[in-house]
């Protein structure tokens, strides 16, 4: 399946479903899935992006994503990125470490949920403890806000992704002192 595909069936598959703050729900996909392309991520990543709430809401099934005609590593990442019931978080954050693409997959995505406009848009409690969850999430992940590494200052790449440019804090001084 090309990314063009992959998009169609998310989009069909999330057809009617709406956010928290109830705009469609493709708006999240098409996002994250910017924000994969945008932080370095191939086809293969873009297309996880695009399922990566598929299996975890119900619209599509494992049986469906293991007869679909994608990559091993996109399957891959979308199981990784998919929430169990009653799963810890901190088990749920060691399968996406451990999962090559995943991480930068659900850094897209805690990226977008964590958006300001997007918290904004709901009531203060809710927003409060969402906010609160993606902030632990990243923590868990080694993430930063800004999608950096809180130890090194940087994400380390896994195959098929590039870091994200450095901050301007990260960058030396123009005159190289």
């Amino acid at each position: 399946m090309s990314v063009a595909d992959v998009e169609a069936v998310a989009r069909a598959a999330h057809a009617g479903q709406t956010d928290k703050a109830g705009r469609p729900y493709a708006e999240h996909l098409a996002a994250v899935a910017e924000g994969v392309r945008a932080r370095g991520g191939g086809d293969e990543l873009v297309a996880a992006a695009w399922l990566h709430d598929a299996v975890e809401d119900g619209v599509l099934d494992e049986e469906w994503l293991e007869a679909a005609a994608l990559p091993q590593r996109t399957k891959d990442v979308v199981r990784a990125v998919t929430k169990r019931p009653g799963e810890e978080p901190e088990a749920y954050a060691r399968r996406i470490l451990a999962t090559p693409g995943a991480r930068l997959v659900k850094a897209a995505d805690l990226a977008h949920n964590a958006d300001p406009r997007r918290l904004a848009a709901l009531d203060a409690p809710t927003a409060r403890r969402l906010a609160a969850k993606y902030t632990a999430m990243r923590r868990h992940l080694g993430l930063t806000a800004d999608d950096r590494p809180a130890t090194t200052g940087r994400p380390r790449p896994t195959t098929g992704e590039r870091p994200p440019a450095p901050a301007a804090d990260d960058r030396p001084p123009a005159n190289g002192r």
